[in-house]
Parts: structure tokens; sequence; C-alpha cells
């Protein structure tokens, strides 16, 4: 196994939950936890790289299966003749642990249950509160009593919350990711997780026929975004990344990364009209 910004395989490791990835936007190496090993997810975005996605939810999570592997996975993780072995020069460091993998993870009912676990494992091998927990997630079962709860526990374990917002409009919304619910409904929801848990927006940007993030879509994202923030929203910055793996949706001949200078100038623009830190990842 040799680990690549460009290859993020879930089975890696020859684990069901647990797998390693360089992560551009974490900028290191960061430990996974696939709650959808069933490849089921309630969107489908067009960028979206599993291979035989579904629609659905995750499947039941054999928790103590997890355990072992996230135990075992970060005892690699932290000897260093793994890192070298196995991770590029420049990369050699444990960046965070990733709750991800191949669909919406925050359609799985024993989320809380899993976020205690990782408290349990972390605190065991001595970091907890050192080493950062993040959920990445598209936000849209925010309003769901095990989602909140597990917020909660996040952000009490100084966890974080990395939100995918693409597109603020109604439409572009299910031209991007297949979902057709309401965009102001969408924001509440963004607004929601972030007074629950420090939240990152996350936003990909890609030529799908013409720039994701430009023109009228530029200025709407702009000015939804600064609504939130005008009414005290405590978003922590914008996590900006392109297009860097092969997707494996029907629209995949349609689309192209944008080039690096051009997603580096878009995120100068958003940093200056909302004051908040834009993170590029190109």
């Amino acid at each position: 196994m040799r680990l690549d910004v460009r290859q993020h395989d879930r089975d890696s490791a020859g684990m069901v939950y647990v797998y390693p990835v360089v992560s551009r936007r974490a900028r290191g190496v960061s430990i996974g936890v696939n709650l959808n090993p069933n490849n089921a997810c309630n969107w489908r975005c067009v960028y979206c790289q599993v291979p035989g996605l579904v629609a659905g939810k995750a499947p039941p999570i054999d928790l103590v299966k997890l355990e072992r592997e996230l135990r075992t996975m970060l005892a690699r993780a932290l000897d260093p003749e793994w890192m070298s072995a196995h991770v590029p020069e420049g990369s050699r460091r444990l960046a965070d642990l990733a709750i991800s993998g191949n669909g919406e993870p925050t359609s799985s009912s024993q989320l809380p249950e899993v976020v205690a676990v990782i408290e349990r494992v972390l605190r065991d091998c001595g970091k907890l509160g050192e080493l950062p927990v993040v959920l990445i997630t598209n936000g849209s079962l925010v309003g769901q009593p095990h989602v909140r709860a597990a917020l909660e526990h996040l952000a009490r374990i100084g966890g974080v919350v990395w939100f995918k917002l693409d597109a603020v409009s109604d439409a572009a919304h299910a031209r991007l990711h297949g979902e057709h619910g309401s965009a102001a409904r969408y924001l509440g929801h963004l607004e929601r997780a972030a007074r629950l848990c420090p939240t990152w927006i996350q936003t990909m940007v890609v030529d799908f026929e013409g720039s994701t993030l430009a023109g009228e879509a530029e200025r709407e994202y702009v000015e939804a975004v600064r609504q939130l923030l005008a009414r005290g929203v405590p978003l922590r910055g914008i996590l900006l990344y392109g297009l860097a793996r092969e997707s494996h949706q029907p629209e995949a001949a349609k689309l192209a990364p944008l080039p690096a200078d051009e997603l580096e100038r878009l995120g100068l623009r958003l940093a200056d009209a909302l004051g908040l830190e834009v993170r590029v990842s190109a």
C-alpha cells in the first residue's frame, strides 16, 4: 500500500470501516471512518468518485469491529516506520481522523455511538484533544435528533464539521447533487450545525460546462454566506477545493478540474468579500 493524494481507496488497509488517505484539505494523513461500506448515499453528486453508488443510507455498524480496526490503524499511523514506508515525503504527519466514506455518514443512526468509540480510542492512545476529529457531511440530515446529539458530542471532544456547500440556488443544487430540496432549508441546516459544533464550509468547484462557482453563482454564494455571518453564525472558514480524482458518475465526461490559478483567485475573492479564512486545495 502506497498512499497518494489522488488515491482514496477505502479498501487500502484491508479493513471494513477504517482506511488511511493522504488528504489535500487536512494536509497530511487522514484516518477515515467509512460508515457507508454499502456505497449508499442520499445524494448523487456529479463528481462523486464512489463506484457503484446507490441511493440509500448507512447499514448497521459493527461497533466492536470498527473499534478494533481504528485501534490497529492508529497504531500503524503513529509508527514513523509505517509513515516512511507508505506515505510520500512532505505528507508524513497524522493530520486528523475523519468520519466520511462512501456515502453520507450522518445517515447512520449509530453516529453518536461511533463518536463515543472514537473518543474512547483517542483517550486510550493519548490523542484525545490533540488529534482533530472531522465529520465530513452534506449536512442534509442535521435536523435529525441523532445527528444533533453527535454534533454536540463532537464539539465536546474538540471536533469540527466540514459542511458541503457547492451551490445556494435550488437549480444549481439539484444539478450538482441530484437532490431537489430547498436551498433555503439547507442553509438553515448549515446554521444549525455551526451553532452546535465548530464548522467549516467545504466547497467543490469544478468545470462542469463552465465553472460551477462563477458569475451569478459566485454572487449568490457570497450573499448567502454573508447573511449567515450577519446573523452571528460562527463559521470558521471555507475549504475550497478542485477536482483531483475521477468521477464515477454519468456526468464524468463533462467534468474537468479548474486551473489552479483560477481556483486561487476565487479563494482570494471569497476571503476579501466575506472576511473568512479560505484554504485552497487545487
